[in-house]
C-alpha cells in the first residue's frame, strides 16, 4: 500500500461531513477500495453499476461499500459508504446501498474474517468458465495459483434469499479464495484489497487462456497440462511471496496500478 495522508479535516466537513474524525486506518482502506473499483472499470468488468466491491476496515467489524447508483468510475474515498454486516448505514451518508447482491458478501464477511476484501464480478471470461462443467482448469503458470483455491456454487436464482448464504459458505470452504458461481459469474477475495483485485486480473486473464486453449482443442488440437507437482510447486511458490522476489512490496503491480490510474484521473482519492 502507498503512504497516506488524511484530507484537511475542513474540506472533509464541506464535501463529505460523514467523515469527520475518521482515522488514518479507515481513509488507507477507503483509499484503496476505491482504487479497486476503478481498476474493476478501466479493465471493463463490471455490470454498469451493479455487483459489489466490500471491504473490512481492519480493526473494526465495518466494512466498506459502493454507493448505489454510482458508475465504477464514479467512485472514490470519501463517497464509500459504511456499513454493518447486516448492511445497515454506520455514517451519515446519503448514498444508499444495494443489498440485493450484499447476501454474497455478507455470508463470506461473516464466516471468513482471514479475508479483508470480496470482490464480486460477471466479467465475461470467468464468467463463461463458470458455465461449464470443467470448471477452472490451472493450465499455466499464473493458474496455478488457483489450485485447490477454488470452490464452486450451483446457480440458485439471483441471490437474495438468506439461507443460500450457508451453501455459500460451505462451497467456499476454509482455504479458498475463490469461488466460481455456475452459470452467474466470479467471487475473490484476499486478505487486503490488493491480493483481491490480483488475483481477480489473473484469473480472468487465465480464464481466457482455458477458453483459447479448450476451443483450439474443439478444432483438434491436444491439451497439455502441467504434471500435478508442478502445479503443487508453483501455487505454493506463489503463496510463500517467492514469486515476487527482489520487489519491495510484496505485490508490486499494486503501487504501479496506483501509479496507472493517478495519470488516469487521481479522484479516486478525493
Amino acid at each position: 500500500m502507498s503512504s497516506i495522508t488524511l484530507p484537511n479535516p475542513d474540506t472533509l466537513k464541506e464535501t463529505a461531513p460523514w467523515l469527520d474524525n475518521i482515522s488514518e486506518t479507515e481513509w488507507q482502506t477507503r483509499v484503496d477500495l476505491a482504487a479497486a473499483y476503478r481498476l474493476i472499470h478501466h479493465y471493463g468488468w463490471t455490470s454498469q453499476v451493479y455487483n459489489h466491491i466490500t471491504a473490512r476496515v481492519p480493526g473494526t467489524e465495518s466494512l466498506l461499500i459502493n454507493p448505489f447508483g454510482h458508475s465504477y468510475d464514479e467512485i472514490c474515498a470519501s463517497n464509500l459508504v459504511k456499513i454493518d454486516i447486516e448492511g445497515n448505514k454506520l455514517d451519515d451518508n446519503p448514498y444508499p446501498v444495494n443489498l440485493a447482491g450484499y447476501t454474497i458478501h455478507s455470508a463470506i464477511h461473516a464466516a471468513r474474517e482471514d479475508l479483508q476484501c470480496v470482490l464480486h464480478t460477471h466479467s465475461q471470461n470467468a464468467t463463461a468458465v463458470s458455465s461449464l462443467e470443467e470448471g477452472f482448469i490451472p493450465l499455466t503458470q499464473m493458474a496455478c495459483m488457483f489450485h485447490e483455491r477454488v470452490g464452486y456454487h450451483e446457480f440458485e436464482g439471483i441471490a437474495l434469499d438468506l439461507e443460500e448464504r450457508q451453501r455459500l459458505i460451505k462451497d467456499l470452504g476454509p482455504k479458498n479464495h475463490t469461488m466460481l458461481l455456475h452459470n452467474h459469474g466470479v467471487i475473490v477475495c484476499g486478505q487486503s484489497i490488493a491480493h483481491a483485485v490480483t488475483r481477480l486480473y489473473h484469473f480472468e486473464d487465465c480464464s481466457g487462456v482455458q477458453l483459447k486453449a479448450m476451443a483450439a482443442v474443439a478444432g483438434g488440437a491436444t491439451l497439455k497440462k502441467p504434471s500435478l507437482e508442478s502445479v503443487i510447486k508453483t501455487r505454493d511458490q506463489f503463496e510463500s511471496g517467492a514469486a515476487q522476489g527482489g520487489a519491495a512490496v510484496l505485490l508490486p503491480e499494486w503501487p504501479a496500478w496506483q501509479r496507472m490510474l493517478d495519470a488516469i484521473d487521481s479522484s479516486w482519492r478525493n
